[in-house]
C-alpha cells in the first residue's frame, strides 16, 4: 500500500509499505477515505521527538470498513468511521472509567499510559496517512458514523482529535454558560475550542495568536481576535473584561510556543493565562508538553521537561488548573450528532484537500504556517 512515511527532520515521502492486515481477532481494516495533517505532527516531523524513521504518520483518521475480524461483533464490513487518535481496549481499569486516554493495555511499555496511530512514544502503531489502517479493538474504537458522513468527511474526520480536544480543553477548563473565556492559540485545536466554547454558550470568546488567517477564522463564528504582536494579549483581555480577567482559560499552543519576535519560551502561554484569568478561574491546558526536549532552546525545558512557571501568582489568585490529552471517546458520540444535527461545522477550518502523494508539499506548507495553510485534509483513495 502507499503510505506516508517518516524518514527524518523535515523529511516525509510516500513509499509502499507492507499492507495493514488483521492481525487479531478483534481487528479491524480500513480503508482511509480522509486523514488530517495535526499540529502534533509536526513536533515528529521537525525532529523534535524521538519518533523512528520507516514509521507511518497519521493519526486522524476515518475511513471505510472492508474487513473484520472473527471477534468483532459491532463493526460492519462497509460501515463508514472515525477513529479516536487514542487506541484504547475498552475494558481496563482506565477505559471503564471514560478514561481512554491513558489506556493500560494497548501500550508495550508497562510504565507508561495510553497508545496512538503513528505517533512518538505512543506505541509500536502505525497512522493513517496511508491507503489502509489497522485498527486494534475496532468494536471499542471504531465510532460508526451516519449515512450524511460520505459527504460530510470534513466536518467528521475532526472527530478523531481535534473537535474532541478543543471541547475536552472547555471541559478541563469548566467553561459555562455566560462566562468569558479566553485561548491561546489559533491553531485548529484551538479553532475548535472557540467553537466548543461557543456551543456551551459563553458570553465572551477571546482567541489570542498573530496569524492573520488563523484569526480571520475565529472571527468567522464569533471569537473576538486579539493580536499579540500589536499590544500585550494580556493588557487586551484585561481590557475587553474590566480588568477581571477571563473566568476560563484554554492553553492550545504547547512547548513551542513563540513570542511574537520568534524566540521559543516553553512557559510563555501558561504563565499569559495566569496573568489573563481571573482569582479563582479556571485553566485547561491540551497544549502538547513532554517529559523532555533535546531540542528546546530553553535548559529547565531541555533537560527535564521543567517550566519556570508563575506558581506564587496561580497560588495568589487560587486558581485551578487540568491537563492531558482528551479521552476521544468521552465525546466523539456527542459532537457527532452535533455535526450531524447541523448544530456545529468544523470543516469551517479547512483550508487544503489534497491527494496522499501531496502531503510532503502540504507537511512543509502546514510547517510553515504559510498564509492561508490553516488545516489539510488528506485523501488516500482519491475520495474527498
Amino acid at each position: 500500500m502507499k503510505a506516508l512515511v517518516y524518514d527524518g527532520p523535515r523529511s516525509v515521502n510516500v513509499q509502499d509499505v507492507p499492507d495493514a492486515r488483521i492481525e487479531r481477532p478483534t481487528d479491524v481494516l480500513v480503508k482511509i477515505t480522509s486523514t488530517n495533517i495535526c499540529g502534533s505532527d509536526l513536533h515528529m516531523y521537525e525532529g523534535r521527538t524521538d519518533m523512528e524513521t520507516g514509521r507511518v504518520l497519521g493519526h486522524e483518521n476515518m475511513g471505510e470498513v472492508i474487513e473484520v475480524g472473527d471477534g468483532v461483533d459491532r463493526v460492519r464490513v462497509g460501515d463508514l468511521v472515525c477513529l479516536p487518535f487514542n487506541i484504547s481496549c475498552g475494558f481496563c481499569r482506565n477505559c471503564d472509567n471514560g478514561l481512554t486516554a491513558f489506556c493500560l493495555t494497548t501500550p508495550v511499555d508497562p510504565t507508561m499510559a495510553g497508545a496512538a496511530y503513528g505517533f512518538a512514544g505512543m506505541g509500536p502503531y502505525n497512522g493513517g496517512q496511508a491507503e489502509f489502517l489497522r485498527v486494534p479493538y475496532g468494536d471499542s474504537n471504531c465510532l460508526v458514523l451516519p449515512e450524511d458522513a460520505r459527504e460530510k468527511q470534513t466536518d467528521y474526520v475532526m472527530l478523531s482529535d481535534i473537535f474532541p480536544t478543543g471541547w475536552h480543553c472547555t471541559e478541563l477548563a469548566g467553561v459555562q454558560p455566560g462566562e468569558t473565556v479566553v485561548i491561546y492559540g489559533a491553531g485548529p485545536v484551538g479553532l475548535m475550542a472557540a467553537l466548543s466554547a461557543n456551543l456551551k454558550s459563553a458570553a465572551q470568546v477571546m482567541v489570542v495568536d498573530r496569524h492573520p488567517d488563523r484569526l480571520a477564522l475565529a472571527e468567522q463564528i464569533g471569537a473576538i481576535p486579539i493580536d499579540d504582536s500589536k499590544a500585550s494579549p494580556i493588557d487586551q483581555i484585561n481590557e475587553l473584561t474590566n480588568g477581571l480577567g477571563a473566568d476560563r482559560g484554554c492553553e492550545c499552543v504547547g512547548y513551542q510556543a513563540h513570542d511574537p519576535q520568534g524566540v521559543e519560551h516553553p512557559n510563555l502561554t501558561l504563565n499569559n493565562l495566569v496573568h489573563s484569568v481571573k482569582f479563582t478561574g479556571t485553566i485547561g491546558v491540551v497544549g502538547v508538553f513532554v517529559p523532555h526536549d533535546p531540542g528546546s532552546p530553553d535548559k529547565l525545558y531541555k533537560e527535564d521537561g521543567e517550566v519556570a512557571f508563575d506558581y506564587g501568582l496561580y497560588w495568589f489568585k487560587g486558581q485551578s488548573m487540568g491537563t492531558g490529552q482528551a479521552n476521544v471517546k468521552a465525546y466523539n458520540r456527542q459532537l457527532c450528532a452535533l455535526i450531524e444535527q447541523g448544530k456545529a461545522k468544523p470543516s469551517w477550518i479547512v483550508s487544503h484537500e489534497l491527494p496522499l502523494d501531496q502531503a510532503p508539499a502540504g507537511y512543509q506548507h502546514f510547517d510553515a504556517r504559510d498564509d492561508g495553510w490553516t488545516k489539510v485534509v488528506l485523501h488516500p483513495n482519491g475520495s474527498s
